[in-house]
């Protein structure tokens, strides 16, 4: 069985598609696109190896998700043992949302792409800013329905930055947010 190389797991986030959904970060890029928000997910060393049926049983115990968004590094770097995860989850009623750098024509067949409701595609281009759309880094960047589980009525939803501060006092983000709310954020801090 290919084991599964991830970079980090958040279980609830409202902050990573439609809904509540588990996150999953893979870890490896061969995309590697300039000015990236992950580029700590780029080498395929460090990261934590799971198997994708204990990843299944993860995924599955945790109450209250719509679904799941898997993102990068490059889940289609790893896209057989994600396209067995993504066909097992779906088959117990979540949806399934990937992002890839990769453009929809560049994929080849898979079950990873099969069990996919929603696909976001292309690389991040740092000179196309996208300013409306949620999700997304630059304008270029395509949203595929694959399913009827999904339609543009998702555009309507906004942005979000979540941050999480472990016992131990680690601080992790994750989410989107635009430099003006990333300012006023710094701007709360200074008062």
């Amino acid at each position: 069985m290919e084991l599964l190389n991830l970079h980090r797991i958040v279980d609830v986030t409202a902050a990573e598609g439609p809904g509540l959904r588990c996150a999953v970060w893979t870890q490896g890029c061969s995309v590697r696109c300039p000015g990236c928000f992950n580029p700590q997910t780029w080498t395929t060393r460090g990261g934590t190896s799971m198997a994708w049926p204990d990843l299944v049983s993860r995924v599955l115990a945790i109450e209250g998700i719509e679904g799941v968004t898997l993102l990068g590094g490059e889940p289609f770097d790893q896209a057989a043992p994600l396209g067995e995860f993504a066909a097992a989850v779906r088959a117990e009623g979540l949806s399934v949302m990937t992002f890839t750098g990769f453009r929809r024509e560049e994929l080849p067949p898979s079950k990873l792409l099969e069990s996919t409701d929603l696909l976001v595609d292309g690389p991040f281009l740092v000179d196309q800013p996208e300013p409306s759309r949620p999700w997304v880094g630059s304008a270029n960047q395509r949203f595929h329905f694959l399913t009827d589980r999904y339609d543009e009525s998702i555009f309507t939803t906004p942005n979000r930055l979540e941050l999480r501060i472990a016992p131990d006092g680690a601080i992790e983000l994750n989410g989107f947010a635009t430099t003006e709310v990333l300012e006023a954020l710094l701007e709360g801090e200074r008062r």
